[in-house]
């Protein structure tokens, strides 16, 4: 169901050191940061992001993002969410600076949260 989960942190340095004790013992590791956001999960597989709240253009809600089976459901999610009452945070569409195959949609729910469909097969 769940790709990835997105928090909103104040003190990044701070929390990925949380997150690299408490995580630990569950066998997850950092698999990757930046200045913005950190990345963990199993080895070379992130699926809980950290992003420091600096970040321009990222709503305020945490960020949610499910798995979809084809592109297809991507497309539907999107235009069901609009017609449901969310806001467009982004059409469907290949996401190449995540990865060559990362085809995604993003909406704000009406809480304002980020919520993203992702489907990683062509």
């Amino acid at each position: 169901m769940y790709d990835h989960v997105g928090l909103h942190v104040q003190d990044l340095e701070a929390s990925v050191r949380f997150y690299q004790a408490a995580l630990a013992p569950l066998g997850h590791v950092l698999c990757m940061s930046d200045a913005n956001s950190a990345g963990f999960g199993p080895k070379d597989a992130p699926s809980l992001w950290l992003y420091h709240d600096a970040i321009a253009n990222m709503p305020v809600g945490a960020h949610v993002a499910f798995r979809a089976e084809q592109r297809s459901h991507v497309d539907k999610f999107h235009t069901e969410g609009l017609r449901a009452g969310g806001q467009d945070l982004g059409k469907p569409g290949v996401r190449e600076d995540y990865a060559p195959n990362y085809y995604a949609a993003f909406l704000t729910d009406p809480d304002g949260n980020n919520i993203e469909a992702v489907c990683m097969t062509q």
